[in-house]
């Protein structure tokens, strides 16, 4: 062998032996970082313990086994979250970013089974709000984190309030992938303290409970470029409705409502100057059915009742929705008002609505816009057109409805109840607008009708009673047209709101107003 050809494999066997020495030691250097990292330089409130750390020293990938993370309170150091994992993958660290643009870049995390478990109960709140510390304490020597994938597989979450049932939220088998997280001791300063382009998630169950009263459920739950796709969703009240009545100290509605599926379209969501908001252009929901039960003979809930356009304008959240869609849905409200009788109802088929500027972030003068399509008792269909400007500090409203024909007879599900009436006749055709706010409206009202009778019916619920209902009957006139002013009947009014009670209440009682003048 000459002396230029063993020269050369010296050269080349010494390169070689430094890079494994180099690589080696960078490992190393990496896994005593991790080490201390996780036994010596987590804040004194966050305990983590690991089975083991491998090292794939060509591949550059770290490997943590039987991860475990405990948060506890600063104060009295009791232990409110616990997370962990089976395996937490670190891979293809890249060493020329550390080593000389002082980042550390990461092509890929993958968290296996990661198991959260958070007691909100134990949580003792900070007192310091200063806007200068984030979620995440940034300490000085931290270098910036790009992690271009992470991967979270086979999650569960769950999270406690303290009470009886004290599950709060539950969450199955969530996936999570989110691309180009990044942080630095800047971002860790703020509210969301990373960022991150594209994200996917998806889960086969979710439990919420919504109030002491009230959980959802959801059976599937998907985010995909930004949409989100949730099936089989179910808002229910845990109790039947005579142990509802039982545990309320004033009134509140027993809810049943089922949703077939919802669409979230491009929706975003974050942060503004420390304001959470959220968008989308558009929300479809299909095949809504809801029974919604309220029993009055509990105590009358006597809070004021903002109407919805404050209600939007008082979000503690920048909302902005271009668009939201009913379709194919169903409404049944039942009304208990004696004890001795079952709860009158109402009910709405075929129910369809177009919702535009669902939103508090327009300027003034853009509106909400809702128009509503349905069949009223099973025969009567019905057009609603709604509008307020949730600017109008005023709570102005439009709301305009066109009712086709209506047997009387059949709102006896819930006048002879509710209101020991029972009602003959047929109202062929009913129009009325309402313009208001928060403080007075006025309503004008056209209906043709024909053959109107009024029964006022015995305490049993059964019986008439003649003398009453011939007395009534003298001031009703049978029929529109008995005004001598066309096929319509005219009704108008001026109406106070009670503000204790809801808007559709208000709306009622436009309605009844209008109909006293239209029919006496």
């Amino acid at each position: 062998m000459s002396k230029k050809i063993r020269y050369t494999l010296i050269v080349i066997a010494s390169v070689v032996l430094l890079f494994f020495i180099g690589l080696i030691s960078a490992n190393l250097i990496l896994k005593n970082k991790i080490e201390r990292f996780i036994t010596q330089q987590l804040p004194p409130h966050m305990q983590a313990d690991y089975q083991k750390i491998d090292l794939d020293l060509l591949a550059g990938t770290v490997t943590c086994s039987d991860v475990s993370l405990k948060l506890q309170n600063k104060s009295d150091e009791r232990v409110h979250t616990i997370v962990t994992s089976e395996k937490i993958t670190i891979k293809d660290v890249n060493y020329w970013d550390y080593v000389f643009n002082k980042q550390i870049t990461i092509e890929a995390v993958n968290i296996l089974s990661p198991d959260i478990t958070y007691h909100k109960n134990r949580l003792v709140q900070r007192t310091d709000t200063s806007s200068q510390d984030g979620p995440i304490s940034a300490r000085g020597g931290q270098k910036p984190v790009l992690i271009k994938q992470l991967d979270i597989d086979d999650a569960r979450l769950n999270f406690y309030d303290g009470s009886a049932d004290s599950t709060a939220l539950h969450v199955q088998d969530l996936t999570l992938t989110l691309d180009s997280i990044f942080f630095s001791r800047e971002t860790l300063k703020k509210r969301m303290p990373v960022t991150y382009q594209a994200y996917e998630a998806s889960a086969d169950s979710i439990f919420v409970k919504v109030s002491p009263y009230e959980n959802l459920t959801v059976g599937a739950f998907a985010i995909e470029n930004r949409n989100v796709r949730i099936r089989d969703m179910l808002l229910q009240t845990k109790y039947s409705k005579s142990e509802h009545a039982q545990l309320l100290s004033k009134e509140r509605d027993h809810f049943n409502v089922h949703l077939d599926s919802l669409m979230v379209h491009n929706i975003d969501f974050g942060f503004n100057n420390r304001k959470f908001y959220a968008t989308s252009n558009h929300i479809a929901l299909h095949q809504a059915q809801a029974t919604i039960y309220r029993n009055k003979l509990v105590a009358n809930d006597n809070t004021t009742k903002p109407l919805y356009s404050k209600m939007l304008r008082d979000l503690p959240i920048d909302l902005t929705i271009d668009s939201l869609q009913l379709t194919n849905s169903s409404l049944i409200y039942e009304e208990k008002v004696k004890q001795d009788h079952p709860a009158g109802s109402i009910h709405f088929d075929n129910f369809n609505a177009n919702m535009q500027h669902v939103s508090n972030t327009y300027t003034e003068g853009t509106k909400t816009k809702i128009m509503v399509t349905s069949q009223f008792m099973g025969t009567a269909p019905i057009e609603v057109d709604w509008t307020f400007d949730v600017n109008d500090t005023s709570d102005a409203f439009t709301f305009k409805a066109d009712i086709g024909t209506l047997p009387a007879p059949r709102m006896n599900s819930f006048t002879e109840p509710n209101l020991g009436v029972r009602l003959e006749g047929e109202a062929v055709k009913t129009y009325f607008s309402v313009y208001g706010n928060k403080s007075q409206s006025e309503i004008d009202m056209r209906i043709d009708y024909e053959d109107f009778k009024v029964n006022v019916l015995q305490d049993d619920g059964r019986k008439k009673k003649g003398l009453i209902s011939g007395i009534v009957n003298i001031f009703v006139h049978k029929n529109s047209n008995d005004n001598d002013d066309g096929a319509f009947s005219k009704g108008n009014a001026t109406v106070t709101p009670d503000r204790t009670k809801s808007f559709f209440n208000y709306l009622w009682l436009n309605m009844r107003a209008a109909l006293k003048d239209a029919l006496l």
